[in-house]
């Protein structure tokens, strides 16, 4: 998914049901759960991180693609449902 589809498709969430609804996200289709969302960072942003201060990321790899965005989970909540994968819009 790109970034403007998913502002779009938010966009169109914050119509119909405000836009202090709060979003979570839901993980393991198989194991349904939701979570929170932590926050969003990018590849540029973690990738500058680890030239910043090298020995603190000494084992973990820098991402490919600077101009990816990334949504951070922030910890389990409580089960999902399978059916968020069935009525998930994508466009």
């Amino acid at each position: 998914m790109t970034l403007e589809t998913l502002i779009n498709l938010l966009a169109e969430y914050a119509e119909e049901h405000g836009g202090d609804a709060e979003v979570r996200l839901m993980t393991q289709e198989n194991w349904p759960f939701e979570n929170r969302i932590a926050g969003v960072t990018s590849g540029a942003e973690m990738n500058e991180a680890s030239e910043d201060d090298p020995s603190e990321y000494f084992d973990d790899q820098d991402v490919a693609d600077d101009a990816m965005v990334y949504i951070v989970e922030g910890g389990q909540i409580c089960y999902g449902s399978k059916r968020a994968w069935e009525t998930a819009r994508t466009s």
